[in-house]
């Protein structure tokens, strides 16, 4: 299955470089996420933020994070996938570089959504509930 039909209808929100970490973790509570894209313009990707930078930051600057900013926990180097991706491709990059967010790009490289590894697996746990349902279809109404 391509990557569109689990991100139709979804926003992606973005946060800039310059912002502060309090900014960022109300921002992702607020939200209810657990990343968010990096970005000045809310097209150009410049990082991505999660959850777990935050925690990573804390020991041994704990006494510095409000004064950080997200560009100092900000992950630079961020994989990417277009609509046309299918889920085992983003399922193996996912699982092959240990990320658990990935944000759509168009064939410009602009910013369009961002999908989960939770959106990921409930999609595939879907379209392998819809084979098993007519997999046993199947076999009912050969008898």
């Amino acid at each position: 299955m391509k990557i569109s039909r689990i991100i139709s209808g979804k926003d992606v929100q973005t946060i800039s470089a310059n912002a502060s970490i309090h900014d960022l973790v109300d921002s992702l509570k607020t939200h209810h996420i657990g990343a968010l894209v990096v970005s000045s313009d809310g097209k150009r990707i410049d990082g991505i933020v999660s959850e777990r930078d935050v925690v990573r930051a804390i020991p041994g600057n704990l006494d510095l994070l409000t004064s950080m900013c997200v560009r100092d926990i900000m992950t630079v180097d961020v994989r990417t996938c277009t609509a046309d991706s299918t889920t085992e491709e983003l399922m193996k990059m996912m699982t092959e570089h240990r990320i658990r967010h990935v944000p759509v790009v168009d064939a410009e490289g602009n910013l369009v959504s961002i999908v989960s590894i939770g959106d990921v697996i409930k999609n595939h746990l879907g379209e392998i509930e819809a084979e098993n349902h007519a997999l046993r279809d199947y076999v009912a109404s050969a008898h």
